[in-house]
């Protein structure tokens, strides 16, 4: 799956296979604080989703994150 074919608004599942973890890991990532690492999320009843562009910036960050520790 390439950032194309993701769907405006992802679910664990979409993150999940995208990144190639488990959706488990992807609701650890979910609970953490987007200060900490944390995806940023929201909530639809008991579901949990993503905006694609949310998403997106957040590996950016990691990346440059990466970049400014080597």
């Amino acid at each position: 799956m390439n950032k194309d074919e993701l769907p405006e608004i992802l679910t664990a599942k979409h993150i999940a296979a995208y990144l190639g973890i488990s959706r488990r890991r992807v609701y650890e990532l979910f609970q953490l604080k987007t200060d900490y690492g944390g995806i940023p999320n929201f909530e639809i009843g008991l579901t949990k989703r993503v905006e694609k562009k949310d998403f997106l910036e957040w590996i950016e960050k990691r990346k440059k994150e990466k970049a400014n520790k080597a």
